[in-house]
Parts: structure tokens; sequence; C-alpha cells
């Protein structure tokens, strides 16, 4: 099942589940009951109960980190981010645009990890930066002649509403 969507689960809080089950099952207390007082399915008391006859309490203390670890260490990203607010051209590149597969060229040549983009994307988000597009506006664009247009051409070309029929 795991949990929902951006809830992150409290090793802390589960460990000392874990425990008072324990304290309960040493007492005496028959699974099912544990099962009711702690609010847990009655497998996970029985999962419990098994580890420590098996292999006594230490087994249900934290696991820790779950999955693989991260690449890039602390200091590698920091690096990372100084090097992106240095902008795409401090790199070489003839447009001030970051695009995921210049990223994930920054990350080879600075670290010698090669990353999946849709990865490259999550280490962006992490570091705080957010999908940004450029403006596209012509070069040659003459805001003046614009704005003159947006005031007096077009509220003459506007339509207007037809006056009411029927006084």
């Amino acid at each position: 099942m795991g949990n929902p969507a951006g809830v992150k689960r409290d090793f802390d809080a589960l460990e000392k589940r874990r425990f008072a089950a324990v304290k309960l099952l040493e007492a005496g207390v028959p699974q099912s009951e544990v099962a009711r007082r702690l609010v847990v399915h009655r497998q996970s008391v029985s999962r419990w109960a098994l580890a420590l006859r098996q292999k006594g309490k230490e087994s249900l203390r934290q696991a820790g980190r779950a999955g693989r670890l991260p690449r890039l260490s602390p200091s590698q990203k920091e690096a990372l981010k100084a090097a992106l607010v240095q902008g795409p051209q401090a790199y070489g590149y003839a447009t001030a645009l970051w695009t995921i597969g210049r990223v994930a060229a920054l990350i080879k040549e600075q670290t010698g990890f090669k990353y999946h983009p849709g990865h490259v994307w999550k280490i962006l988000r992490g570091l705080g930066w957010s999908s940004q597009r450029p403006v596209g506006r012509a070069l040659e664009r003459d805001e003046a002649a614009i704005q003159h247009w947006k005031k007096k051409r077009w509220p003459a070309l506007k339509k207007k509403p037809a006056g009411r029929s029927g006084k």
C-alpha cells in the first residue's frame, strides 16, 4: 500500500511502535490484542514477534535509509548550483538557456556521473530550480509602436456593442 504521495514515513515513530509491541508481547499480551492496542495489522505483530524470537530486539531497530544512496554528494550539488548560476554561456554555449541536456553534460563534466534527462530534472528540482520558458519576442520589436496601436488603433477597430432598440 505505502503512503500517499508526498507523505514521508516517520522512522522514529515506527521504531517506537515496534518496541511498544515488544513490551506488550513480553508482558504476555496476545498478538491480536497488541495489534488492537497499537492500531496495526495482526500480521505485522506476528512478524515482529517472530523477529524478536529469532534475532532479538536489535532486529526491530529501524533499517535506515531505503533505496540507493545519491551519487552526488552535498558539496557536489552546491558546486553544480554555483555553476548553474554562472549561466550556460560561461561554459561555451551560445544562448543563456539551460536545457536538461546541457545540465546533464555539466554534471558529467564536473563529477563524471552520467544521468538520464528525467533524473537531471529531479536533481534540479532538489536544488530549487524550476522550469522556465524564455519569452519569445522579436529582436526588431518596436515597443512605442505597439503601445500606440494598443491605445489608439485597437479601440477604433474593436466592435462596439449595438445600441438598444426599443425605448
